[in-house]
């Protein structure tokens, strides 16, 4: 497997999580300083979605994409890294240009507004006219490091009718990409190319039920 450097997610135990860490040699990732201000990579997300698998369209429609929700683990500008299905750690040196759920949310807009496929698009507090809420909830957004590192991204999506208040259509959307490296682009790339993915299938499903 390859190597990891990875903040501990707990100032708590830190030590014994590193003694712990440092014995698995198929685990055997760094850990960075708790408490430590250093200079972290900076990563974002991309927009780009080349394949919608529907030609479905609806240009006298607007779309409110709501504020993600996520557990507190997820929403930072940590880059999260699940050891085992429940130890979870953060990517060393490393970091989100927003806080994730911002992230989301910002390339989830853009990707909708690509297609050129609605009446309008935004986000709350821009004025719009809304005929449908796009809400979601990010339950995985994590580089796997248990049987292989790999992204995993994993969203929640309901679409709300926003003039009666019903729910239109709800699904889970998740994808994994394996990591082709092993530094930290490594890692984050397969997260975007997973994330891409997800991003496509929301479009599509949007376009398709609304």
């Amino acid at each position: 497997m390859h190597r990891i450097d990875v903040t501990a997610s707990h100032p708590v135990n830190r030590l014994r999580k590193l003694s712990t860490w440092m014995l698995v040699p198929a685990l055997g990732l760094g850990l960075a300083a708790c408490g430590t201000k250093a200079v972290n990579d900076t990563f974002d997300l991309t927009a780009s979605v080349s394949d919608i698998s529907t030609a479905a369209s609806a240009r006298n429609r607007q779309l409110l994409v709501a504020d993600p929700s996520a557990l507190k683990a997820l929403d930072s500008e940590q880059i999260l890294v699940r050891v085992s299905g429940a130890e979870i750690r953060y990517l060393s040196k490393s970091q989100w240009s927003d806080r994730l759920t911002r992230v989301v949310q910002s390339k989830l807009v853009e990707a909708f507004e690509n297609t050129g496929r609605l009446g309008g698009v935004g986000k709350p507090g821009q004025g719009l006219a809304i005929d449908f809420q796009l809400i979601t909830d990010v339950r995985a957004f994590e580089i796997s490091a248990d049987g292989g590192d790999r992204g995993v991204v994993e969203i929640s999506a309901k679409l709300l009718n926003d003039r009666n208040g019903t729910v239109r259509a709800q699904k889970v959307f998740r994808a994994e990409a394996p990591s082709s490296g092993s530094d930290n682009a490594a890692y984050v790339a397969a997260l975007d190319q997973a994330f891409a993915r997800v991003t496509g299938e929301i479009v599509a499903w949007t376009l398709q039920s609304i």
